[in-house]
């Protein structure tokens, strides 16, 4: 398959895009991904979550405010809840936990913000692994094919 790529959209893809979603799995979902996995299993600091404002984007709406933990700590302010329950109202109270996450906090009932992350994240280490791979058939090939023409102008190649 690698042998010959012509068409120029499969090279730019495979040159191109593979990096940049690998760069961009890693910096946007990989961080995230222990703590959706945490809040998947029930991990992490419960609480309540309060809705203050919400914004609509064309497909979908995220809800932002604030999460107070049950056993007290420190509560954050204008917080995501990730998978927010259908119904939420602004003023409205959820239950919610704190796992980390970089920008927010995850309702208790749950949701697939964890398939998301972890696609992502997968994709963006298999574009990794294919670029890296793609570049290394790359070098060695014209390696060979160097070598190769040298042998058949008989001058001796590097060693």
């Amino acid at each position: 398959m690698l042998q010959k790529i012509s068409d120029w959209r499969l090279k730019f893809f495979l040159w191109v895009g593979l990096p940049v979603i690998a760069v961009m799995g890693f910096a946007f979902a990989a961080p995230d991904l222990a703590p959706v996995w945490q809040a998947k299993s029930g991990g992490g600091a419960a609480g309540m979550f309060t809705a203050v404002s919400e914004r609509c984007g064309r497909r979908n709406c995220t809800w932002y405010g604030d999460f107070v933990p049950d056993a007290g700590g420190a509560s954050r302010k204008h917080v995501i809840l990730y998978d927010a329950p259908d119904g939420l109202a602004q003023g409205g109270t959820t239950p919610a936990r704190d796992t980390g996450a970089g920008k927010g906090v995850f309702a208790t009932a749950g949701g697939s913000t964890w398939l998301l992350v972890t696609g992502f994240t997968v994709a963006a280490a298999l574009a990794a692994v294919g670029w890296v791979g793609l570049v290394v058939t790359t070098i060695l090939r014209r390696r060979r094919d160097a070598a190769a023409i040298d042998r058949l102008a008989g001058t001796p190649g590097p060693r």
